[in-house]
């Protein structure tokens, strides 16, 4: 169980956007790709693909609602120092049609709301088809400067 109330010392560059799906096997078995992700906006797209349909032939809810989380959090990563750690601590999907084909398109957006509380929502649609509303709020794990941090004692 993680405790998001530990210290975290910041001493990383900016996220780096080309390389992230490529360590996130969860997003990369989903086909998910990253559009683009910068200043709190991202845009995701993800295939239709059979393995990610429930029994009667649509997409499945949860790699629909797994698209919204990642392009939230993507668009969280675009606006944070790398490295910093943040989870979704509430979601609310809102499905407006099914997906049978085709690709899915997730734009999102991102704004702080203190320093350890993000907002986050994403428009998901199929076509020209909007499928679902996405909402949700993120915790960044506490964090410190260099200068803060408290020296390790041996």
């Amino acid at each position: 169980m993680y405790n998001y109330d530990d210290d975290m010392v910041i001493d990383h560059p900016q996220f780096q956007l080309p390389k992230w799906i490529a360590c996130a096997p969860f997003e990369e078995y989903l086909g998910m790709q990253i559009e683009e992700a910068k200043d709190g906006h991202a845009f995701l797209t993800m295939p239709f693909k059979l393995k990610l349909a429930q029994g009667k032939g649509l997409m499945h809810g949860g790699a629909v609602t797994a698209l919204a989380d990642t392009a939230v959090a993507m668009a969280i990563k675009s606006m944070v120092p790398e490295g910093t750690d943040f989870v979704t601590v509430e979601m609310n999907l809102k499905f407006l049609g099914a997906v049978r084909e085709g690709v899915v398109r997730a734009g999102a957006r991102a704004v702080r709301l203190s320093e350890r509380k993000i907002a986050g929502e994403a428009d998901l649609f199929n076509g020209d088809t909007k499928i679902a509303e996405f909402r949700a709020l993120f915790i960044v794990k506490k964090q410190l400067t260099i200068d803060e941090a408290k020296p390790i004692d041996n």
